[in-house]
């Protein structure tokens, strides 16, 4: 694993853009809308995590999926 500023693996960054969400388990939940936009995009929800109360979300996109069909 990484540091805790990342909380996903360095390789990660190679092949995938990600966008980290922290927040808690409560506002996560009135979310549902956001998420469901974010999956309507192309980003796929990684992994969850917990830091103590925050909850740590990590969305992904392969970089191959942002580039425009040729």
């Amino acid at each position: 694993m990484t540091s805790s500023s990342k909380p996903y693996p360095d390789t990660w960054e190679n092949v995938a853009d990600l966008r980290v969400f922290r927040t808690n388990a409560t506002e996560w939940e009135k979310l549902v809308g956001w998420r469901h936009e974010m999956q309507r995009r192309g980003w796929r929800l990684l992994r969850v995590n917990h830091d103590g109360p925050e909850l740590i979300a990590i969305f992904g996109r392969t970089k191959a999926d942002r580039r425009p069909a040729s």
